[in-house]
C-alpha cells in the first residue's frame, strides 16, 4: 500500500545520467508524464517514469496536435454508434487516447503489484457537483484497464465520492486541489475508503490513490491577485507558494498516517521539480518541462525536508489571505473547496476546455459549410 518508500520498478530502468534519472534512480521520488500523448509518454518512460495524467486541457491539445488523425476516428465512431450524440463521441475520444497510452505503463504496473504504472483518466468536469453521476463515470473508467487511476475534483461534492469510490476498488487521484485544507480532505476520504475495503477483507496493497497539489496553478492565481489588487509584494516571494503548500501537504500526511501519496502538478518552474525530490512523492511533468530539467544543471539532491525560508513564507503570509488559506490545514471548509479562487478558475478552465473538445467533435461531424476548402 502506498504511504511507505515504493520499491522501484526495474520493468524499465531510467537513463540515470539525466537529472530527472537521477531523481528517479536515486530516491524515492516517482516521475509521472504529464500528458496522455504517446509520443511523450514514451520519451518519460525512457528514463524511468511510472505514470501520466491526463485533464480537459490535455486532451483538447493532443487532438490539437493531430487533428486529422481524431476527427477521422470520430467519423468512423459515429458510422458505427448511429445515435451516439456529440458528448458520448467525445469520451469514446478521451477512452481511446488513454487505452493508447496505457500500455506503456504495464511493465510498472506489474512489477509493481499495481502501485505504480497508472494512467489517469478525468471524469466529467462539469459533474463536480453530482455524487452519483462523478461515481459512475469514475468506475466505468477503473473498467477500461487495470491499471486506470481516476480523477476527482477536490470540491465539496468530489471528496466524499472518493471515499466511496475508493471503497469500491476504484484509485483515486484528487484534482483540481490547491490547498492543504483540500489534500487533506481528500486524503482521509480515501482512506476512510481503504478501511472500509480492509474491514470487509478486501485488498488494498494493490491500490495507488494521490493526492495532487496544483502548486503553479495556486501561484497563478496569487499573482492574479497581484494585479487585480494592486498589491506590492516581494516577486521573489511567489515562486514559493506552490512549494509552500505541497510541502506542508506532505508533513501533514505523515502526521495523520494518511496512505495516499501526495503529488505536485501545473509546473512553472524547477523549484516545482527540485525542492520536492527525496520526498515519497510524485511529480508530474509535461514533455517540456521533462527536456528543461534533462538539460539543465540543477542539482539533483534530497529537498524535500528543507523547509521554505520563514522570511518568504512571512511575506506571503502579509501579502496574500488566500495563501494563508491554502497553507493552514483548517482555513479552508469543503463549503468553501468550490468557491476557492484557484479552485474556480480551475473549474472554468476544465469546463471550457471540455467544450472546446465537443465543438472539436462537432466540427468533425458537421463540417462548417462557410469554411474556405483547404487547398
Amino acid at each position: 500500500m502506498t504511504g511507505a518508500t515504493q520499491t522501484r520498478s526495474e520493468a524499465r530502468p531510467p537513463l540515470a545520467g539525466s537529472p530527472l534519472g537521477r531523481t528517479i534512480a536515486t530516491t524515492a521520488t516517482d516521475i509521472w508524464n504529464d500528458s496522455c500523448a504517446v509520443d511523450e509518454l514514451e520519451y518519460a518512460v525512457s528514463y524511468g517514469a511510472v505514470g501520466a495524467t491526463a485533464n480537459p486541457t490535455i486532451v483538447a491539445d493532443v487532438w490539437k496536435a493531430d487533428p486529422g488523425h481524431w476527427k477521422g476516428r470520430v467519423r468512423a465512431l459515429a458510422a458505427e454508434r448511429a445515435e451516439a450524440t456529440e458528448a458520448d463521441l467525445a469520451w469514446a475520444i478521451v477512452e481511446e487516447m488513454s487505452l493508447r497510452a496505457a500500455p506503456l505503463l504495464l511493465p510498472a504496473f506489474e512489477a509493481s503489484g499495481g502501485r505504480q504504472g497508472r494512467l489517469s483518466m478525468q471524469t466529467d468536469p462539469t459533474l463536480f457537483r453530482s455524487f452519483d453521476r462523478m461515481l459512475a463515470q469514475g468506475e466505468h473508467f477503473a473498467s477500461l484497464a487495470p491499471n486506470i487511476i481516476v480523477k476527482f475534483p477536490a470540491t465539496a461534492v468530489g471528496v466524499r465520492v472518493m471515499e466511496e469510490a475508493t471503497y469500491r476498488g476504484v484509485n483515486v487521484n484528487a484534482t483540481v486541489s490547491f490547498s492543504v485544507a483540500q489534500a487533506v480532505a481528500a486524503g482521509e476520504a480515501v482512506e476512510r475508503g481503504l478501511r472500509r475495503r480492509e474491514a470487509e477483507g478486501l485488498r488494498v496493497d494493490d491500490m495507488g490513490p494521490v493526492i495532487t497539489v496544483m502548486m503553479g496553478r495556486l501561484e497563478d492565481w496569487l499573482r492574479v491577485q497581484t494585479e487585480r489588487d494592486g498589491i506590492v509584494a516581494d516577486p521573489s516571494a511567489l515562486p514559493w507558494s506552490g512549494v509552500a503548500v505541497f510541502k506542508r501537504t506532505v508533513a501533514e500526511f505523515q502526521a495523520r498516517g494518511l496512505r495516499a501519496r501526495p503529488l505536485g502538478a501545473a509546473i512553472r518552474h524547477h523549484l516545482h521539480w527540485s525542492e520536492l525530490i527525496g520526498g515519497d512523492v510524485v511529480i508530474t511533468l509535461p514533455a517540456v518541462w521533462q527536456r528543461r530539467f534533462n538539460a539543465s544543471s540543477v542539482e539533483v539532491r534530497p529537498r524535500m525536508d528543507e523547509p521554505v525560508d520563514p522570511a518568504i513564507v512571512a511575506e506571503l503570509r502579509d501579502h496574500f489571505p488566500d495563501f494563508i488559506r491554502a497553507l493552514e490545514p483548517d482555513a479552508l471548509r469543503p463549503e468553501e473547496f468550490d468557491s476557492f479562487g484557484p479552485s474556480a478558475r480551475t473549474l472554468r478552465a476544465f469546463v471550457g476546455s471540455y467544450h472546446e473538445l465537443l465543438h472539436q467533435v462537432m466540427d468533425a461531424l458537421v463540417p462548417n459549410p462557410d469554411a474556405k476548402p483547404a487547398t
